[in-house]
């Protein structure tokens, strides 16, 4: 049928008539309240974050290192921040024991 033409996507008109949510309004915004003021108790339990590190706790610090250590830790793969940290307590070990 070179003749037929391809039926464009449904309109706003379409989807207002098939639609069971009413559009909302200013006022529907304005009498709008948080999710924990509404559920306090179901907003309580949701845990928010990360949670507890495991222990011991580590500190966030910020660092700058050589490029080719980066580099480095980098290619052994996933983990390699950890990797660092266990290089860095050897060698705190290493000098407390001497």
């Amino acid at each position: 049928m070179p003749n037929a033409r391809k039926k464009s996507a449904y309109t706003k008109k379409d989807l207002r008539e098939v639609s069971d949510n009413p559009e909302l309004t200013k006022a529907d915004f304005a009498k709008a309240r948080p999710f924990s003021e509404v559920f306090p108790d179901l907003g309580a339990s949701i845990r928010k974050g990360r949670g507890p590190n495991k222990s011991p706790t580590k500190k966030l610090v910020s660092l700058r290192l050589s490029p080719d250590v980066i580099a480095h830790f980098k290619s052994t793969g996933p983990g390699w921040q950890s990797r660092i940290d266990e290089t860095l307590r050897k060698v705190v070990k290493r000098k407390a024991s001497a």
